[in-house]
């Protein structure tokens, strides 16, 4: 008798400090859960749904609070079954991973754009020549058609080039 009264108390701590992992899906978490209600049940803990429900939602992540905030507000915690609360919170981890992923692949297709347009200016500044709009290298480019001010020609009549 001591031994299972033990090994419920180690049971009930465990499910006291039980919290969702950051990263961990929803049906991990009440795997875990329902694992340590399951054996708190076999040593003899009667467990009614409403207290796993509440401990559920108090113990998901911080993406999932404005969830657990409207769940609280439109369900009687009372009548909200396990199955019904686990299917609400997969339907909306399923909606956070499919934005997740849109806006992964609207990322990398902006990074390819960038990468792609970076790249294409790559030949122009000084020294390399001067091209015509369709790319082309103009030939009759000189020296002397390039009219910035350059210090080292001060006082050679040429300051305003």
């Amino acid at each position: 008798m001591k031994v299972k009264c033990a090994q419920l108390q180690a049971l009930r701590k465990e499910f006291e400090i039980l919290h969702m992992k950051e990263g961990e899906s929803v049906f991990d978490y009440f795997s875990r859960t329902m694992l340590i209600t399951s054996k708190m049940y076999i040593q003899g803990e009667k467990m009614e749904d409403v207290i796993v429900v509440e401990k559920i939602l108090r113990s998901m992540t911080t993406k999932f609070d404005y969830v657990v905030c409207s769940i609280e507000e439109s369900n009687n915690m009372d009548e909200l079954s396990i199955d019904e609360l686990q299917s609400s919170l997969l339907v909306h981890e399923q909606k956070v991973n499919c934005t997740t992923s849109e806006e992964q692949a609207l990322k990398i297709s902006m990074n390819n754009e960038f990468s792609t347009s970076k790249g294409s200016s790559r030949g122009r500044g000084r020294g390399r020549g001067r091209c015509n709009r369709e790319g082309s290298r103009l030939t009759n480019y000189k020296s002397e058609d390039h009219h910035t001010y350059d210090p080292r020609w001060k006082g050679k009549g040429l300051e305003n080039r």
